[in-house]
């Protein structure tokens, strides 16, 4: 498989993140989540579950996890500077995760599409996530 890499983080670098697609991010079109915590961030999430995502965070103690709705995600934001950068689930000690398509440095994606995760049953939304969401995540504080 051909990969693109691309990288991206919070605006203060604390929290920053390499990627490695199967397909150009132009082919990529991210998800503009329609719940209230995202519509407020402007969050649209992308990723690719054949790719991997590397997180590293410079600080940990300025690194918030918020966790809304059913609880299920958690979302990786900067304390310092306020920037959403991803969100992530932990299934049996394996991490899945998306970015914030805003967050990615000079990237050019395909058309936002808008998702209602919301509406899905915990089981459907963690089954989605597990098929789209980057499959093999590392994050390191």
């Amino acid at each position: 498989m051909k990969t693109h890499q691309s990288s991206g983080g919070c605006h203060c670098g604390n929290i920053s993140f390499a990627m490695e697609t199967g397909n150009p991010l132009s082919t990529h079109n991210p998800r503009a989540c329609d719940c209230t915590f995202c519509l407020k961030h402007g969050a649209a999430c992308v990723s690719d579950n054949l790719g991997n995502l590397d997180i590293p965070i410079r600080e940990n103690n300025d690194l918030a996890r918020y966790r809304q709705g059913s609880g299920h995600a958690e979302l990786l934001i900067c304390q310092i500077c306020g920037v959403l950068v991803a969100v992530c689930h932990s299934v049996q000690g394996r991490i899945y995760a998306a970015v914030n398509s805003r967050s990615v440095d000079n990237a050019h994606f395909g058309g936002e599409v808008t998702v209602s995760p919301q509406r899905l049953p915990a089981n459907d939304k963690i089954d989605r996530w597990q098929d789209i969401w980057f499959a093999d995540v590392r994050i390191r504080a």
